[in-house]
């Protein structure tokens, strides 16, 4: 893994891609920082998310367009059921590359895309892998994307292998 750039660009207007940023920054936050994930939402939905009369752009590591709903919903879901969803992601990866071994904001990415994949499903898991995909690409410079691509697309058909079953002949 070579490398991150720091933050993603801005989405533009994709309330859901920066519910997702945020959650994936949340959950960051909430490992390296050793801080209760409710705690952290309640940070971010105060400080970081919506718009900032100083400044509506990504300074600062504010998200200004992001869904608060859906934010709060990722890191709640990942965060009550980390240790199953960090089995079902140890089993994504190769035996020689754990869990722990991965850069903690790939780490955070992850859990937050597992976490969203164990739930019903709605999103449906392609749009999951695509935005979890997007997200990689703006944090990341170097193969992470493409490492991220290959564990994402394990996840999804672990969680929601009903979606990437064949189409019965008829």
């Amino acid at each position: 893994m070579s490398g991150q750039k720091g933050k993603p660009a801005a989405p533009g207007g994709r309330p859901r891609t920066g519910a997702r940023v945020a959650a994936v920054q949340a959950l960051f936050q909430s490992e390296q920082a050793g801080e209760n994930p409710e705690s952290v939402i309640a940070e971010f939905v105060r400080h970081r998310l919506g718009p900032n009369e100083a400044d509506d752009g990504y300074g600062e590591g504010r998200i200004p367009e992001a869904d608060a709903k859906l934010f709060a919903r990722i890191v709640r879901n990942t965060a009550a059921q980390i240790e199953s969803l960090d089995e079902t992601i140890g089993r994504a990866l190769a035996k020689d590359w754990p869990l722990e071994k991965l850069d903690p904001v790939l780490r955070a990415l992850l859990r937050a895309a597992a976490g969203e994949l164990a739930t019903p499903k709605d999103p449906p898991a392609r749009v999951v892998i695509n935005e979890y995909l997007d997200i990689a690409n703006g944090f990341f410079v170097g193969d992470e994307p493409r490492f991220a691509n290959g564990v994402l697309d394990a996840l999804a058909r672990a969680y929601r292998a009903e979606e990437f079953a064949p189409a019965p002949r008829g």
